[in-house]
């Protein structure tokens, strides 16, 4: 794959990833790393890992290795493995600052210029400790540092940790990481938005009726459970994906599609935010999910939130817009869906069919082979007046691309490389959606089971009345034939 000019960074890159033997890493960002050097986006790099872990760097290899050949989605030549495993160093923690400092001086020493990026793979309770670390290092300088989600648990919380980096980081040198941020069919709704006239035109409250974000998964908490306890399903989904997702969604035409432009808009969408009502929230938790390992047996954290918020500035005004996620639900799904209003007199006779399946939708999914569906009323075929809902649908496999989109953490560790923030959270914004979440945070309401593999508590039903959630789909998505070069 040919790589365009300006995707990767200018200089050489030293990677300082802590956390480098946890389930991230070996996931998402060793692969992640790898195939950013091995497809030639960074110019040249060295990886540093360090961890709790009291291993010497064989056995980090060798664990990198691992995470290639497991969790790579791309077919790894063995020579290319072999390059990026000479290219790593590895520090445990307990060896203290001055070792990391001499790690990041020799890594440094192969390059005449060269940028530092720290990522944190770590539980957000550890993340001020690597901060430290990092400045008794003194590794401040040229770098960049990646903090993963939740970033605070509540607007004091991330007030604190917000002053408590920027003694040591300024904010330009902070990325928070939101992945969903990161995928190919978010950005797409910034592509379809503002490329196109055809949509900017009726994307507001004259014509949308109300938005959904669906985000179910089918998976449970796995070896999450020490994590999950002290978030739930709000902390860790909608302040740090749903609404990111949901401000793409609602913003308004950025000057540019640069980084500040489209932070700034990002932000006015927050500040339009109404404080949430707990009564337009409902909170559920899987039954079985107290008896599980590591969990409170009288646990309220929730595993399932649905609620309806508002964004209170003259496109959006009336216009609700819902959002759920959970776990062990009954299908794994990421979508947007936009129901249009109806159209105000039908001209059809009784029994014709208008208006008797809904109101026309555009539905983004939000996987990584992204699609996007618009359903409306067509005629069927025959004599007569009856009318079917029909759809037009694309699938990012239809154009033969699908094998240059990058994944999320891939693109995002690329971009916090070349300094760009677009795709990242900024303080203000976490600070003002922590604040819209005070009364749910102070006031929650209680938890209501719900069967595993279900869509949620029954409530959930009330609380989009009279509209209907989308989910599950009632006709499938269609599997389109890839196109002869793909």
């Amino acid at each position: 794959m040919k790589i365009p000019p300006g995707v990767g960074p200018r200089y050489p890159q030293v990677v300082v990833l802590v956390g480098a033997t946890g389930d991230l890493s070996q996931r998402k960002l060793l692969p992640g790393l790898f195939h950013l050097c091995s497809a030639g986006f960074i110019p040249a790099c060295r990886i540093i890992g360090v961890s709790l872990d009291d291993i010497d760097l064989a056995a980090f290899r060798a664990i990198a290795r691992g995470a290639i050949e497991r969790f790579g989605d791309r077919k790894a030549c063995q020579a290319d493995v072999d390059a990026f495993l000479a290219i790593l160093d590895y520090v445990p923690l307990a060896a203290g600052p001055e070792d990391l400092k001499s790690a990041v001086a020799r890594a440094e020493s192969d390059f005449g210029e060269s940028r530092r990026v720290h990522y944190l793979s770590v539980p957000p309770v550890a993340a001020l400790s690597v901060v430290k670390l990092l400045a008794a290092a003194n590794l401040v300088e040229r770098s960049r540092i990646i903090m993963e989600k939740p970033f605070g648990t509540d607007l004091e919380s991330a007030q604190t940790l917000n002053a408590r980096l920027h003694e040591v980081f300024s904010e330009d040198q902070i990325f928070r990481i939101d992945h969903f941020l990161g995928k190919e069919p978010a950005q797409n709704i910034l592509a379809f938005r503002f490329g196109n006239g055809l949509f900017e035109p009726i994307w507001n409250r004259n014509f949308i009726d109300h938005i959904q974000i669906d985000v179910p998964e089918t998976l449970g908490l796995g070896k999450r459970a020490s994590f999950y306890e002290a978030v739930g399903a709000y902390r860790d989904m909608v302040v740090t994906h749903l609404f990111q997702i949901l401000a793409f969604t609602a913003m308004e035409p950025p000057t540019a599609l640069s980084p500040a432009p489209i932070s700034e808009e990002k932000n006015k969408v927050f500040r339009s935010m109404l404080p949430l009502d707990p009564k337009d929230v409902v909170r559920g938790q899987y039954a079985g999910y107290r008896s599980e390992a590591g969990v409170d047996p009288e646990s309220d954290t929730e595993t399932f939130i649905a609620l309806k918020c508002t964004i209170d500035n003259w496109r959006w005004a009336g216009v609700p817009f819902f959002l759920r996620t959970g776990k062990r639900m009954a299908e794994g799904q990421r979508i947007i869906s936009i129901a249009f209003r109806e159209a105000p007199k039908s001209m059809f006779p009784p029994g014709s069919g208008v208006g008797a399946q809904g109101p026309d939708h555009l539905t983004f999914d939000l996987a990584d082979a992204s699609k996007v569906s618009l359903s409306f009323y067509g005629k069927r075929p025959g004599p007569g007046m009856r009318l079917d809902k029909l759809s037009m649908q694309f699938a990012l496999q239809e154009t033969g691309r699908i094998g240059e989109v990058l994944e999320a953490y891939e693109r995002l560790i690329l971009d916090a490389m070349r300094g760009d923030h677009t795709l990242f959270n900024t303080a203000e914004g976490i600070e003002r959606l922590w604040e819209v979440s005070i009364p749910l945070l102070e006031a929650p309401p209680p938890v209501r089971l719900y069967a595993p593999d279900s869509w949620g508590p029954k409530s959930v039903h009330q609380l989009v009345a009279p509209h209907a959630w989308r989910l599950p789909f009632e006709r499938a998505w269609r599997n389109p034939t890839p196109t002869d070069d793909a």
